[in-house]
C-alpha cells in the first residue's frame, strides 16, 4: 500500500514573529506506524523541498522514542528533505493520504487550492483520509460534490479551543479549528485536553491533538487492511 503524508510550507506563527510549521511527533508516530504495517510513504508540501519544523515540537520536553527515531534515520530525513510539490500529486497513484499538524496547516494547507482538491477527490476515490490535531482545518473549504461542506453531519474532532488557549495562542491563529468544524456542520466531539481522541466517520479520520497521532495512523491501517472496526 502507498501513503501520500501532507505537511505544511508555511514558517510564519502569525504576526508573532516566531516560527512554525509541521508538529514533528505527529510526523514521525504516523510514519513509523504505516512503515511498519508495509506502507510504502511518499511526503509532500505545498512548495516542496524541506518542510519548515516547529521549532517548539523538538524541545527536549515535546520529544519522543519515535520523533528522536526519526531524526536519528536517514532514510525518512532525506525524504523529508525532498518533499514532492503538492500539485504534483494525484490521489490515483495512493492508497490514502495522511495529515500531519503543527499550527502552520492553518495558513497554507486550509486555503491551497491543491490540498482541497486533494482532499475532495480522496474521498470521492474511495480512499481513506486522515488528519490529526491542526491539520483538520485543512478541511475548511473542502466540499462535496453537491456544494455542502464536506464535514457537515460527519463526526470529527480536531485541536480544542482549550488547547489552543493552553498554549496562549487563540488570538494569533486565523481562526480556531473545533470552531470551524462545528461552524461547518460537522458532529465535533472531543477527549480530555491532551490525550488521544480519534473519530472515524466512513473514510474520514480525524485526530484531536499529538498523543492522537499514532492512534490515528492505527485507525487509517485498519481500514487500509481490513482490521479496523466499522464506522
Amino acid at each position: 500500500m502507498k501513503v501520500l503524508m501532507v505537511l505544511t510550507s508555511h514558517d510564519q506563527l502569525g504576526d508573532t514573529g516566531l516560527k512554525t510549521g509541521f508538529w514533528l511527533e505527529e510526523l514521525a508516530a504516523p510514519y513509523y506506524r504505516l512503515k511498519e504495517a508495509g506502507a510504502d510513504i511518499v511526503l509532500a508540501s505545498p512548495k516542496g523541498g524541506q518542510p519548515p519544523l516547529d521549532p517548539k515540537s523538538n524541545e527536549p520536553g515535546f520529544q519522543t522514542d519515535q520523533t528522536r527515531r526519526f531524526e536519528a534515520d536517514p532514510e525518512a530525513t532525506a525524504s523529508l528533505a525532498s518533499t514532492v510539490r503538492l500539485d504534483s500529486v494525484s490521489v490515483d497513484d495512493f492508497d490514502a493520504v495522511f495529515y500531519p499538524g503543527g499550527h502552520g496547516p492553518m495558513w497554507d494547507l486550509a486555503e491551497d487550492k491543491d490540498s482541497i482538491h486533494l482532499i475532495e477527490t480522496t474521498l470521492r476515490a474511495g480512499k481513506p483520509l486522515a488528519l490529526v490535531c491542526h491539520a483538520p482545518a485543512a478541511l475548511r473549504h473542502a466540499t462535496n460534490e453537491d456544494g455542502t461542506p464536506l464535514v457537515q453531519g460527519k463526526k470529527v474532532t480536531g485541536f480544542t479551543n482549550s488547547e489552543e488557549a493552553a498554549v496562549e495562542l487563540t488570538e494569533v491563529v486565523p481562526f480556531l479549528v473545533e470552531d470551524e468544524l462545528k461552524r461547518l456542520g460537522g458532529l465535533y466531539s472531543q477527549g480530555e485536553d491532551w490525550q488521544p481522541h480519534v473519530v472515524r466517520d466512513g473514510l474520514l479520520i480525524t485526530g484531536q491533538s499529538p498523543a492522537s497521532s499514532g492512534p490515528t495512523a492505527d485507525a487509517l491501517v485498519g481500514l487500509l487492511t481490513g482490521t479496523g472496526e466499522a464506522a
